[in-house]
């Protein structure tokens, strides 16, 4: 005779109520990939906003949060002024004179004629190419304008940091709280910590490498004597906050701009991307970042490519804190087992 079973009910209702909170998560995966970036932008200003709390009253940090947030918009406007103005320009220069893509061709024919034929047929397909992008921009351009409804992200994404920094002690403090037992609830501060100083390193290590390349990148390409130097640095900057397909997307418009204005010497171009490339992989991500945040390759490929399929451009951004954090809670379980 069949019976009711209370531990079968349990682990049915368990995997429903787990399945609905993964579907759920899904439905507002949006909203909280904003909050995620919300909370990375919050540990950005996280290390100005303890400096100058220092000065005033630790229980309250209004006054801090917005010295900090006066500082930051000082700054970013002094270096729009600096920078901006002169990116500006080379961009309408590069507007104005497209890279000439027949004579970028008709150069490597007269250095390298064995090759004409190789040569040929990549222009015949380079030009099929750019022929299926010029006829997709009029597509291209409704996507943008419709994704410039996401513009007011720039405005909500520092409230909510702000609101974060402000009752971060907190929520932390309140959630700590609701824990049942002392041992729970110092296993629960531990781990915070550990997110904390986590979150702390990535981003200070990522806004030091992006500046980094900005510097670099305009130094080197000035001296090399390459066209439109500071609008590719800039371009690399950015792309820089994108693992994995953000810098080899870099290279690839460095390249392609700096051969097709016909700059005489790209091997040079080549030979510098590489490097640095090898040296920031190897030398300085691993002493900014620390053991605590470096990944496997393989991780933060899977990661770059799941995170654009659940959140798009932001997915990926958050794909390696993401997976850190990951490891960091995995780690804690499996030694919380033994």
């Amino acid at each position: 005779m069949y019976g009711f079973d209370p531990k079968a009910a349990r682990v049915t209702w368990t995997a429903a109520l787990t399945l609905l909170l993964l579907a759920a998560i899904y439905a507002i995966r949006t909203t909280l990939v904003i909050f995620a970036v919300a909370v990375l932008f919050a540990y950005l200003l996280y290390p100005l906003v303890d400096r100058i709390g220092r000065r005033f009253s630790p229980k309250n940090r209004s006054p801090a949060l917005a010295l900090t947030y006066l500082l930051v918009i000082g700054l970013l406007t002094a270096i729009g002024i600096a920078i901006g103005s002169q990116v500006a320009v080379e961009a309408r220069q590069l507007i104005a004179h497209p890279p000439d893509v027949r004579g970028f061709f008709a150069r490597l024919k007269l250095a390298y004629p064995v090759l004409s034929p190789e040569i040929s047929a990549a222009e015949i397909r380079i030009r099929e190419q750019l022929g299926g992008l010029a006829s997709a921009v009029p597509r291209y351009g409704l996507r943008v304008l419709a994704a410039s409804t996401n513009l007011i992200y720039l405005v909500v994404i520092p409230i909510i940091s702000f609101f974060i920094l402000k009752d971060g002690t907190e929520f932390r403090d309140s959630f700590v709280a609701m824990l049942p037992t002392a041992v729970s609830r110092a296993r629960a501060q531990r781990t915070i910590a550990a997110i904390h100083d986590l979150l702390l390193k990535y981003m200070r290590a990522l806004l030091l490498l992006c500046c980094t390349v900005l510097i670099v990148f305009s130094i080197v390409l000035s001296v090399l004597g390459v066209q439109y130097a500071l609008l590719l640095s800039s371009i690399a900057f950015f792309c820089e906050f994108i693992p994995v397909m953000g810098p080899l997307t870099a290279m690839c418009i460095i390249l392609a701009v700096t051969g097709l204005t016909g700059y005489p010497h790209l091997l040079w171009i080549v030979a510098f991307l590489g490097t640095f490339r090898l040296v920031q992989d190897y030398v300085i991500v691993p002493k900014l970042m620390g053991d605590g945040v470096q990944l496997h390759p393989i991780w933060v490929i899977f990661g770059v490519f799941a995170g654009d399929r659940i959140g798009g451009v932001a997915g990926v951004f958050l794909s390696v804190p993401a997976i850190a954090l990951a490891r960091l809670l995995v780690a804690g379980l499996a030694t919380r087992s033994e």
